[in-house]
């Protein structure tokens, strides 16, 4: 089992950048895909990016990709998000999820459906 624990969220002006990052606990983290998912008011929660258990894999979804960025450290137990050229868009409660994978390299889950841990979500606020 893994706890998830997200930060870095905050209200930032449109244009600017934020790094989230979601630390995870126990010994096993480096058996996990992990991903980066997020929800606005009033609508569902949405795919924004995944990484392999090796980090060797990435995908972001298309309404972010070459702003965003998901990386990971396995030594430190902690995915990241990078967050650059932010919109109001961007706006919501972010979250990271985690899934226990024997696939290392390539396994980069996009449906919410596929994980099975979560952490409490941080917002991002997006002023224009």
């Amino acid at each position: 089992q893994v706890q998830l624990v997200e930060s870095g969220g905050r209200l930032v002006q449109a244009g600017g950048s934020l790094r989230l990052s979601c630390a995870a606990s126990g010994r096993t983290f480096s058996s996990y895909a992990m991903g980066w998912f997020r929800q606005a008011p009033g609508k569902e929660r949405e795919f924004v990016a995944a990484i392999s258990v090796s980090g060797s894999s990435i995908y972001h979804a298309d309404s972010v990709k070459g702003r965003f960025t998901i990386s990971r450290d396995n030594d430190k137990n902690t995915v990241y998000l990078q967050m650059n050229s932010l919109k109001p868009e961007d706006t919501a409660v972010y979250y990271c999820a985690a899934v226990l994978s024997s696939d290392r390299y390539y396994y980069t889950p996009r449906s919410r459906y596929e994980y099975d841990y979560w952490g409490q979500g941080t917002q991002v606020t997006v002023s224009s």
